[in-house]
């Protein structure tokens, strides 16, 4: 399957549909604590990772995140690892302006951002813990991009694919995307099957059990 009908698949769905599919397979499941900053939204792509760390005194070097911006494609969402912290931004709107032209999906942030009116104005996908106006200059400083990070207890890998939407974020490891992708397809069809009849009125109580969410039964009984 080609990385595009890849993504396709999983534009479809949902994180609680991903995570779901995570769940069976004995993978880790979704997180919750990350949200949009601005509107309603959701993004799916392939991982660029971005580890940050304090300066303490280090030389800063280039900017954060800009290095992987700059290696980021119009199928990629930048992560950004600051550690859950919330007294300083890592993420602003000249980042959200760099990434947004170079076609870049989204962005996900362990920590909060800034700059929020500018990525809403860019209708630029910005998850993150927060917002707050703190710099992140003479604060933090850039680790390592392209390395395996963690976002609320989640190991990220570059490449692997990130659904972050209104109720929280899933990651899929690159090689177990397909068989998720194809899990989590069967869920949302059978959740589907089970919300018509209960619309056409069946009792709750007999639609909805939780042996027929796992797709062990195929009809209400």
């Amino acid at each position: 399957m080609s990385n595009s009908s890849l993504l396709d698949r999983y534009a479809a769905l949902d994180s609680a549909a991903v995570s779901d599919a995570l769940d069976q397979l004995g993978l880790p499941a979704g997180v919750g604590g990350i949200r949009p900053v601005w509107g309603p939204m959701a993004v799916v792509g392939f991982a660029v990772t971005v580890g940050l760390e304090p300066r303490s005194g280090r030389p800063a070097g280039a900017h954060i995140a800009t290095t992987a911006i700059e290696t980021a494609d119009e199928q990629s969402v930048i992560v950004v690892d600051n550690q859950g912290r919330t007294d300083v931004s890592c993420w602003g709107g000249i980042l959200s302006l760099g990434a947004a032209r170079r076609g870049v999906r989204g962005v996900v942030a362990d920590g909060v951002c800034r700059d929020v009116a500018e990525a809403r104005e860019l209708g630029f996908p910005v998850f993150s813990r927060g917002a707050i106006p703190a710099t992140a200059r003479g604060r933090l400083r850039q680790r390592a991009t392209g390395e395996p990070v963690e976002i609320a207890g989640l190991t990220v890998e570059q490449g692997d694919v990130v659904v972050a939407d209104e109720t929280g974020l899933a990651v899929v490891p690159r090689e177990r995307a397909e068989e998720v992708a194809e899990i989590a397809t069967a869920i949302v069809v059978r959740e589907r099957a089970i919300a018509d009849e209960v619309r056409a009125g069946a009792r709750i109580s007999r639609a909805m059990h939780d042996d027929r969410l796992a797709g062990e039964r195929e009809t209400a009984r």
